[in-house]
């Protein structure tokens, strides 16, 4: 049942991004709400969704940890919590800094250490670092010992089962490091959901050189080598502590999980997205036409609608779950993208937009303020409207089609048009039904799990 809009999460300022629109999308005429769980009423419940009580996190954080061996630590060691920025962009970032400050808190109270830092590990430069550390306080609650981290500084080798690779030598400037992370399954096209949990150990905590080497030397399986090569080398073993998890569903929060063997915890959440995210990562791919409604903070392919990125929708035509289909198939602009998407209307997204959205799909920027604060490359292929509706009613004229998508980072729901909204729960029956019976089996059998155990 299709419901009034529900209120998107609140964009963060930034330097990456320009002036914060006037009006959100599900504000407009015609915006309607479809919650996940009547599309797929399987879907994990969540424990936080937007504006709930942290308490929640704290708790399931604290019981998380409650098994977690931490008898390495001694009360004079130092120790690096390391934090990654992605995660920040799920529901505000609210739940994923309890889960770090409660991570501080647990572990000074059982082992007696003071020494306990964080390190913000970024995509980029330092920008991210200095804006998302003082809008969460982290910086106060880790008493100033926090430092952003980014791939172009200082490096230190770690020598691996494939050579001599790069990590930041402010990751591992501790005697012991946690790996504080999320599930968000973000960029399947690239790790194909193959050791996600240890992914960070080349995009989040290496030099650039070593993450080139991630992107640009191996196919979008094979890659995967990389991380785990480095988690599994002498020089991280003997400094890892234990992990602890972010675990989401298109739902919310689902909870946290913590292990000393990151092995383990992988199976776990590779299980729990297979099972959480599937079917609504294959309703994505049978959408036959729409118009992509970008309007969230950060990188343009990590917006979320119903707990689901937008470069799921980007790259849905191929079920990247599936190890049998082989890597990426490249294109004259380099990448395949989906041409389900007639039109994508741009209300709020950070400058780069990866030039090849708008030079592939028709883009309609909603206002000259908006155009402006983009980078000249995207305002050369796109029609800037006068404001967000004019935008809309420009992108249905240019598509031909009535069903427009939200991605303005809404777990729980997905803010949609109601033809959308139509056609989703026209779909999911048939999807939920092939993915229960066929795919789900196939893609957990292809990474080493029992079906029936998993059941």
């Amino acid at each position: 049942m299709q419901e009034i809009a529900i209120q998107p999460p609140e964009i963060m300022p930034s330097v990456f991004g320009p002036e914060l629109p006037r009006q959100r999308a599900a504000h407009l005429p015609g915006i309607v709400s479809l919650k996940v769980k009547e599309l797929f009423e399987d879907i994990p419940q969540a424990i936080y969704l937007l504006g709930d009580d942290l308490s929640v996190i704290r708790r399931a954080t604290e019981e998380a940890l409650t098994d977690v061996d931490m008898g390495m630590i001694k009360d004079q060691d130092s120790i690096n919590i390391l934090c990654s920025e992605h995660a920040f962009n799920i529901l505000e970032g609210k739940a994923y800094a309890e889960m770090i400050k409660t991570i501080k808190d647990v572990v000074q109270e059982r082992t007696g250490c003071q020494n306990i830092r964080l390190r913000f590990c970024a995509g980029g430069g330092m920008a991210e670092a200095r804006e998302i550390i003082p809008y969460f306080q982290l910086d106060s609650y880790f008493d100033g010992k926090v430092r952003g981290t980014g791939p172009f500084d200082r490096g230190v080798p770690i020598e691996t089962e494939i050579g001599t690779l790069y990590g930041l030598a402010r990751v591992y400037d501790a005697d012991w490091i946690i790996h504080a992370h999320n599930d968000d399954p973000r960029e399947i096209y690239f790790h194909r959901l193959i050791d996600r949990a240890l992914k960070p150990f080349t995009m989040s905590y290496a030099r650039m050189e070593t993450r080139s080497v991630y992107h640009f030397n191996f196919g979008n399986r094979s890659s995967n080598i990389v991380p785990r090569a480095i988690f599994e080398s002498p020089f991280v073993q003997e400094r890892f502590a234990f992990t602890c998890f972010l675990t989401t569903a298109p739902t919310g929060i689902i909870g946290v999980d913590a292990d000393n063997d990151l092995h383990h915890l992988n199976r776990r959440l590779t299980v729990n997205t297979l099972k959480s995210y599937g079917k609504l990562m294959r309703l994505f791919a049978a959408i036959d036409e729409c118009v992509a409604v970008l309007d969230s903070g950060r990188w343009p392919w990590y917006l979320h609608a119903g707990g689901l990125t937008s470069g799921n929708l980007f790259k849905a035509p191929t079920d990247f779950m599936d190890l049998s289909v082989g890597s990426i198939r490249k294109e004259k602009r380099g990448v395949k993208l989906n041409p389900a998407v007639k039109a994508l209307v741009i209300n709020y997204a950070w400058r780069e937009l990866f030039v090849e959205l708008p030079s592939i799909y028709p883009t309609i920027v909603a206002g000259s303020t908006l155009a402006q604060g983009l980078a000249k490359r995207i305002q050369k292929h796109a029609v800037v409207a006068e404001n967000l509706e004019a935008a809309m009613e420009l992108a249905q004229q240019i598509s031909k089609t009535d069903k427009a998508i939200v991605f303005d980072g809404s777990y729980g729901s997905i803010n949609l048009s109601p033809a959308m909204g139509q056609f989703l729960m026209e779909k999911a029956p048939e999807v939920g039904r092939k993915v229960e019976e066929e795919l789900l089996p196939k893609w957990l059998k292809q990474r080493g799990f029992d079906p029936e155990q998993n059941s």
